[in-house]
């Protein structure tokens, strides 16, 4: 058997066919594949740094680029637009609040984002216990509906322990609705979460990796974390529901930080995106989930000014980079910026560098190592440019700082999911909170200073730069649009 399947592999590879044509055959494939995805790649609006990224992969390395192009290439799928419903920016009939009337909020709601609301309270949870507890203490004291959604969900005690609660909830009547991100919970949403779903809970998974939904649905994820019960309370930010985020006791490798607890009508708006992304990924009609939604009221007394602002693909636009970018140009005495990871476009990158040479107060802060070496790398070409400018980089040292802010001028402020990073601010399905009352900013600032007191001044850039760093740093410069 084996003298005969050796005799039959000499006859094909020395076919007249296998050893001519076929070769050429393979190579005008290779050649008609990699200019159908040149023409696919110059037909998306992507950024200049993006499409020049899969271009050199895709003329360079044709056999791996093509195909991880039409993987993960997509950014503004139309098909999935249209089959997605449209984020509903409908808030409860109420008077302008005076936040409508800043720059900001004016380009987000021309954009497409809701418009700013009053008569929110908002408690900013600054700390992985407290964080856990209020999550904990809220799923108990649901009554009628628990909505939930993460990018990620830990297979550890404190993802145990959440989906105990919510089979518990489930099991005694409560509409549990669990949103999971299939990449990000791939290890965690399928049997993991039986639990819930035999209690009468549903959990479901947006786009699944495996099978592959669209073109460029292992790409396009779902980056939200956003909990919504009884209509009414909203809980929104950074943290995902595993032990390095959040748990009921301290943990020495726990990240920082930073999300809210909101009741008010921007809680309206926080339920309608998680609507939106639930009626894609389960199947179920919006517009039935949707119609019998009550509103939130307004809380009396409370001052909170908020505007909820969605990303990704299933907006039209880039509203929360274009709400980044007014935020920028609009300061004028301070410009104060945490984010884990730190890879902008030429655009913003540019106008944060001005503004540091204005003399404007520009601060940014990052942790002094990430849980991504490769971004730590290509962050640093952008770090030494601000310095230079400057600003004044400074580097997080007691650990992972995992949170996403941005004040001006210590008055108006974002905290959300989206890193500033390429990857949020023009791939990941993502939500930030922009906030414009006095109270909320004095809250952010001084959380933000008591970061500063933690962190370190970036160091003088040495003389002269070794040779493997610097090509390891060009090289992830190059990949960081696709990161």
């Amino acid at each position: 058997m084996q003298q005969w399947f050796e005799q039959a592999s000499r006859t094909f590879l020395e076919h007249p066919f296998t050893s001519g044509v076929l070769p050429h055959l393979l190579t005008v494939a290779g050649v008609l594949l990699a200019l159908f995805a040149i023409a696919r790649l110059m037909s998306e609006r992507k950024q200049p740094g993006n499409t020049m990224a899969w271009l050199l992969a895709i003329v360079l390395i044709p056999y791996l680029g093509v195909p991880l192009f039409l993987l993960f290439g997509g950014r503004k799928i139309r098909r999935l637009v249209a089959g997605k419903a449209r984020l509903d920016p409908r808030v409860p009939a109420l008077p302008p609040c005076a936040a409508a009337d800043s720059a900001t909020a004016r380009v987000l709601t021309r954009n497409g984002a809701a418009p700013p609301v009053g008569g929110n309270r908002v408690r900013f949870l600054t700390d992985g216990q407290d964080a856990f507890q209020e999550l904990e203490r809220r799923i108990l004291a649901a009554r009628h509906s628990i909505h939930l959604m993460t990018f990620i969900l830990g297979r550890d005690a404190v993802g145990q322990r959440f989906v105990q609660l919510l089979a518990q909830r489930a099991s005694e009547g409560v509409q549990v609705r669990l949103l999971l991100d299939s990449l990000g919970c791939f290890l965690s949403s399928g049997s993991f979460c039986d639990p819930i779903r035999r209690a009468g809970g549903e959990v479901v998974k947006f786009m699944p990796v495996l099978p592959l939904q669209t073109r460029g649905s292992a790409n396009l994820r779902n980056h939200r974390k956003i909990a919504v019960f009884d209509h009414r309370v909203a809980a929104v930010g950074g943290r995902n529901l595993a032990q390095e985020y959040m748990g009921p006791t301290p943990h020495r490798r726990r990240w920082r930080d930073f999300g809210a607890v909101v009741e008010g009508p921007a809680v309206s708006v926080l339920e309608n995106i998680f609507l939106a992304d639930w009626a894609f990924a389960s199947g179920q009609s919006y517009t039935a989930l949707s119609r019998d939604l009550p509103a939130a009221a307004p809380v009396p007394d409370a001052p909170g000014e908020l505007q909820v602002v969605a990303s990704g693909p299933d907006v039209a636009g880039d509203t929360l980079y274009e709400g980044i970018l007014s935020l920028v140009q609009q300061a004028a005495r301070s410009l104060w910026i945490v984010t884990p990871y730190f890879i902008p476009d030429e655009v913003l990158y540019r106008l944060l560098l001005l503004k540091a040479r204005e003399g404007i107060d520009v601060r940014l802060v990052v942790p002094a190592r990430s849980n991504h070496p490769v971004t730590d790398l290509a962050r640093r070409h952008y770090l030494r440019g601000l310095h230079q400018a400057g600003a004044k980089v400074l580097f997080y040292s007691p650990g992972m700082n995992h949170a996403k802010l941005v004040l001006s001028d210590e008055a108006v402020g974002l905290w959300g999911s989206a890193n500033l990073d390429q990857r949020s601010l023009f791939v990941n399905f993502e939500c930030g909170v922009f906030t414009y009352a006095a109270g909320e900013a004095r809250v952010l600032s001084a959380w933000m200073q008591e970061v500063f007191a933690q962190s370190r001044p970036m160091p003088e850039p040495r003389a002269g730069r070794r040779l493997f760093p610097a090509i390891g740093e060009e090289l992830s410069r190059l990949l960081a649009p696709m990161l």
